[in-house]
């Protein structure tokens, strides 16, 4: 039998994966694994990984070279090693189509959220203060611009959403072909989205490029008052920047599903400031969107083995 080593994952139990890959004829090992060391250990003889959170590295594909395909639950592959995939030739496969509906009414929920100051208000009541003025001004949605950086299925959900409350919906997408854009929403650059932006969501992979994208310079350029809404790639965002631009800077509040480490170290000042609403990595989650992926995830190995080439492909693999 030629063996999946599902590397680690978070799920309650693995009914889903197994199902769909022993009906194909594989043999299933389960592994909680953290390192890449730890992935070595455990990957011994497996053809195929199956990989949430474990780190897949360059040694990895070094020491195990019986390895033909990575699937990774999600739409991210950030901790994959794409490089030493395409040199080792080991296929690389995501699930970019499984929470498209989820992370966009996240995302959208957060943004109309902070524009309508519900997690400060809720704060101040639970204070003892009652009073519309709490939690300082408010503007108009239809007087706002809001701002999509990358315009994959789910920035294309978001901005399509925002052009019902908004004045303005800017976007930003050096990848998207100019047939394929939204309607109704003006291409800028990226500087141009940070200054003119009132609300700014992100939704673009973590690479090398995008890594601190909303830095210091692009937060101290949005207008007064504006919000940051992340629930894309924690390490989009520079915290310390963060940080200034609520407390120093033009922000007025920002609202993160994701951050650079998760869980976050026990206080950090992020943590404690009253202008962040957060939310625990979830935006991808519903029981449908997870079903969907766990079968998606184990479907890319199968249709692998069975077709010789998996349904979403990232890297193309040749390892004979």
């Amino acid at each position: 039998d030629v063996k999946v080593l599902i590397t680690d994952a978070e799920y309650p139990d693995l009914a889903i994966e197994r199902q769909v890959l022993e009906a194909a004829g594989f043999e299933v090992a389960l592994a909680q694994c953290r390192t890449p060391q730890e992935v070595i250990a455990k990957g011994q003889g497996a053809a195929a990984l199956l990989v949430q959170y474990a780190p897949i590295t360059r040694e990895v594909f070094a020491a195990l070279p019986e390895l033909k395909i990575v699937s990774r639950y999600g739409v991210g592959v950030d901790t994959v090693d794409l490089e030493a995939a395409r040199a080792f030739g080991v296929w690389v496969t995501n699930v970019p189509d499984y929470g498209t509906e989820e992370v966009a009414a996240h995302a959208f929920a957060m943004a109309l959220a902070l524009v309508r100051h519900l997690p400060f208000y809720d704060r101040a009541v639970r204070e003892g203060k009652w009073h519309y003025l709490t939690s300082g001004p408010l503007k108009r949605p239809s007087t706002m611009t809001f701002g999509v950086v990358g315009l994959g299925r789910i920035g294309r959900t978001v901005a399509e959403r925002a052009r019902a409350w908004f004045g303005r919906v800017l976007g930003h997408d050096p990848y998207l072909p100019e047939s394929a854009w939204p309607r109704g929403v003006e291409g800028v650059g990226l500087e141009e989205l940070f200054r003119q932006s009132h609300v700014v969501s992100l939704h673009l992979p973590l690479t090398p490029e995008t890594r601190h994208l909303a830095n210091r310079a692009r937060l101290a350029s949005m207008p007064v008052g504006s919000y940051l809404v992340n629930t894309a790639r924690g390490s989009l965002v520079d915290l310390d920047a963060l940080l200034w631009a609520l407390e120093e800077g033009p922000l007025a509040g920002a609202a993160l599903d994701v951050l650079p480490e998760e869980p976050p170290p026990k206080g950090h000042p992020i943590l404690r400031h009253p202008r962040v609403l957060f939310s625990p990595h979830a935006a991808f989650f519903s029981e449908e969107a997870e079903a969907a992926l766990r079968r998606k995830a184990a479907m890319n190995i199968v249709t692998w083995a069975q077709k010789g080439r998996p349904m979403y492909v990232v890297v193309e693999g040749n390892r004979g």
